[in-house]
């Protein structure tokens, strides 16, 4: 497994900001040629892209590429120009506006004929976006599509406009969610996380736009670890500090989880701290301590 708490996204048109993305703090990197591309400078951006995965040391760092969506005129060249040039030190392609397994069936297939074409060693896995409301209704079908699928990610700006939901800014609680008496966006990250985990996938959740309000930001870190998501995606660096805070388990989580998994080893079902402990507590348990050794292991390789 592969830790990913923190994801900071980078226009593919700025090289510079590449190269301070790529000693971040951040466990993976995507380049963009989507969303934050200008129509007229997506030839440019790929090219950006390739000169930056070729060059740079991202040490540990996943390395993501997010491809334009299916429905442009660029994400062929997307997968067909940077993939053929710098596949062999792209780890995942991130399929924006997933709206069926049938999408996913593309980008797997045109990923195959680029590896065998180039004859690539490893396997180009995938990062899927659900965004739209298509992408909501299918996400259970989009999450087991392909073994290429790596993680799944609630992307709350576009998902807000495909279901004309009223929104500020993408990712922050507005008056919207003050008037509306639960929380809106519960039914797609809910069923984000429980495709995800159906599939032993990683969580990802979405932006958060207002970098300087560290105090917003972590409420919607924590928000989203308290439904199961394993890291946010990151729009500036200032942001990943706290991402990587949040969705790591605390030294007092990681105490106790290791107790639990020691009560349960010693006694099987029985009681601890005055709470019956069981099976369940055992698999909740332990999954707090293998993220501690992960996040370990990863600290200590930098």
């Amino acid at each position: 497994m592969k830790i990913e708490r923190s994801m900071l996204f980078v226009p593919a048109t700025k090289p510079e900001m590449i190269a301070k993305a790529a000693a971040s703090a951040a466990d993976a990197i995507c380049l963009d040629l989507e969303d934050s591309v200008a129509a007229p400078d997506k030839t440019a951006a790929r090219q950006s892209a390739i000169d930056s995965l070729r060059k740079l040391d991202f040490g540990e760092r996943l390395r993501i590429v997010r491809v334009n969506g299916l429905d442009t005129p660029f994400a062929y060249r997307d997968f067909v120009e940077v993939v053929e040039a710098a596949g062999d030190r792209i780890d995942r392609i991130m399929l924006p506006k997933a709206n069926c397994a049938v999408d996913v069936g593309f980008a797997e297939r045109i990923l195959a004929q680029i590896e065998m074409y180039c004859g690539f060693s490893h396997q180009i896995g995938l990062e899927v976006q659900i965004e739209t409301a298509a992408g909501f209704l299918n996400v259970r079908e989009i999450a087991a599509a392909s073994p290429r699928i790596e993680a799944v990610v609630f992307g709350p700006g576009d998902y807000a406009a495909s279901m004309r939901m009223p929104s500020t800014a993408i990712g922050e609680l507005d008056e919207n969610d003050r008037i509306y008496g639960g929380h809106r966006w519960h039914a797609v990250m809910h069923a984000v996380v429980a495709a995800g985990r159906a599939n032993g996938l990683t969580c990802m959740d979405g932006p958060y736009a207002g970098f300087k309000d560290q105090a917003g930001f972590e409420t919607s870190c924590r928000i989203a670890r308290a439904m199961g998501f394993d890291g946010k995606q990151c729009i500036h660096p200032n942001q990943l500090a706290l991402a990587n805070t949040v969705f790591s388990p605390t030294e007092q989580e990681i105490a106790q989880a290791e107790r639990v998994v020691a009560a349960c080893q010693a006694q099987g079902v029985g009681v601890l701290d005055g709470r019956m402990i069981d099976a369940a507590n055992l698999r909740m348990a332990g999954w707090v301590v293998e993220q501690a050794q992960l996040i370990r292991t990863r600290e200590q390789s930098k």
